[in-house]
C-alpha cells in the first residue's frame, strides 16, 4: 500500500487482552491518482506492525456502511 496514512481514532478491541480497533484514512492507497480511503483495521495484539484484518471503505461508500453497521448492532 501506498499513500500517506493519517490517523483518525485507536481503540480497545472488546473481548481482547490487548488488541486494537484503528480507523485511518489512507491518500492515494493503490498508487498515484487512485481515490482516498477510509481504512479500519484490526489488530489482536498491541504493536503488531500491520493489522491482523483491515477494510479499505471509498468515501462514497461510508454512509452506506455507517447504516449497516447500525443496524447489525441493534440485532446483535
Amino acid at each position: 500500500m501506498s499513500g500517506t496514512v493519517t490517523n483518525i481514532a485507536e481503540m480497545t478491541l472488546s473481548g481482547t487482552k490487548d488488541g486494537k480497533i484503528t480507523v485511518t484514512t489512507v491518500s492515494e492507497p493503490y498508487g498515484p491518482k487512485s481515490e482516498s480511503v477510509a481504512s479500519i483495521g484490526i489488530a489482536l495484539q498491541a504493536g503488531a506492525d500491520e493489522p491482523d484484518w483491515k477494510v479499505h471503505i471509498p468515501k462514497a461508500n461510508i454512509d452506506e456502511v455507517i447504516a449497516a453497521l447500525q443496524k447489525a448492532k441493534t440485532s446483535l
